[in-house]
């Protein structure tokens, strides 16, 4: 048992780390894989790097999407899209603005 109470606070950390940090990130990369499969023509969305505009074309054989900007269209990946930025763009309270 005494070996047993060393190894204790070892596992209680992994534990601690798997629900506060692995998890959640597991979670996160399943929901935006989730969002960019869901994405569809005329959908609004913001890049990670901060590019505003509206989807023109989805490529199911690569995985990438043509977003219409102002200055043109554009190719991108679909993991390239932010959901978090893509969703508050979409919100009600923002449409509005």
């Amino acid at each position: 048992m005494g070996e047993m109470g060393q190894f204790l606070p070892m596992i209680l950390i992994f534990v601690v780390a798997y629900f506060f940090m692995i998890r959640p990130q597991m979670k996160r990369a399943k929901d935006e894989k989730k969002y960019a499969a869901e994405l569809k023509r005329g959908d609004r969305v913001i890049t990670k790097s901060g590019l505003h505009g509206k989807i023109m074309d989805l490529n199911e054989k690569d995985g990438s999407c043509i977003i219409e900007t102002m200055a043109g269209k554009l190719k991108f990946d679909r993991s390239a899209i932010s959901m978090e930025m893509s969703k508050k763009l979409n919100t009600p309270a923002a449409v509005k603005k």
